[in-house]
């Protein structure tokens, strides 16, 4: 069943995502610091926890089956989102990044990612609606995008070289020194653009090339835009936090990335054979969340292993 939903709970929800943002950033956040594990590890808690009690009002109100979507679309969202944290580490860690200027960067990083997937989100369920063939190419996509992921990954990152930092720098007149938490600063009576913008930037794109396999990876479970919507939003609201929860355990998760390439590739298979065979919501349901469990118990099991031998 396709719910609609009103215009008065699609613009109540905006409202309070803006509030939330806002109450981060001007309240809890208002001055640059060096965000700890014990405090990124509190606010993970507090994002996981909002998105249960939206879970519980999907409950009531929509029903048990779109709770589970909304379940099953939050932990596939939020487990690409820590494939995307590992791809920040790597761009912090280049640009040599602060850590007190860090959470500025991804709060409007992911401020500019909500724009991005509300209108992905649009345009991929408007396109499959109007052109159901569509959701085919979508499904090979997904395939192809999950066995590029098992594919050996070139150590190699020369992010200066990239056209996005070169096309930047051409457009824009560019300082090359931080100037505190600061993306513009006036020189020589001219605007220039920091290296805390160029970041920013290269964040932007990076969440735009994730969004390309997430939103099919998503659509492929409900075409409902408000479910596809709210689990993107509350997945993407907590990953700043579990960015600084997680950097210090970059390895712990070595085998989630394989896990999430077996979860595209049967998405992709999923929606390739929709036409001659539906699986129910508990079936998938139950298979994501088991490659999840999988990959994550492998990883703990292989850490431990490494750390067993270390200590020989």
């Amino acid at each position: 069943m396709h719910y609609e939903t009103s215009l008065a709970v699609w613009i109540a929800f905006v409202v309070f995502i803006l509030a939330v943002l806002l109450l981060d950033l001007g309240v809890f956040h208002k001055k640059s610091h060096s965000v700890g594990f014990k405090e990124s590890i509190i606010w993970s808690g507090i994002w996981i926890a909002l998105a249960m009690v939206f879970s519980v009002i999907i409950l009531y109100w929509r029903g048990q089956q779109d709770f589970m979507l909304f379940i099953t679309g939050y932990a596939i969202e939020k487990s690409l989102s820590v494939d995307n944290l590992f791809v920040f580490l790597l761009i912090f860690g280049y640009f040599k990044i602060p850590n007190q200027y860090q959470h500025k960067v991804l709060f409007y990083g992911i401020l500019g990612a909500l724009v991005m997937r509300a209108i992905f989100i649009w345009a991929g369920i408007a396109i499959i609606e109007r052109f159901t063939w569509v959701i085919y190419i979508f499904g090979a996509f997904l395939v192809l995008s999950g066995i590029k992921m098992l594919m050996p990954q070139s150590e190699d990152h020369d992010l200066e070289k990239s056209w996005v930092i070169v096309w930047t720098k051409k457009l824009f007149p560019t300082t090359p020194h931080f100037h505190e938490d600061k993306f513009f600063v006036k020189q020589n009576g001219a605007w220039m653009i920091t290296p805390l913008f160029i970041t920013l930037i290269f964040v932007e794109f990076s969440d735009l090339v994730f969004a390309i396999d997430s939103i099919p990876a998503i659509i492929g479970i409900t075409n409902d835009p408000f479910l596809v919507f709210s689990s993107n939003v509350f997945a993407i609201l907590g990953l700043r936090s579990l960015y600084f929860a997680l950097k210090g355990f970059a390895d712990m998760f070595h085998y989630l990335k394989y896990g999430l390439a077996f979860i595209l590739m049967f998405i992709g298979v999923k929606m390739l054979i929709i036409k001659w065979f539906h699986m129910p919501v508990e079936a998938t349901m139950s298979v994501i969340f088991g490659i999840l469990m999988i990959s994550v118990l492998a990883s703990v099991v292989s850490n431990q292993r490494k750390r067993n031998l270390e200590q020989k």
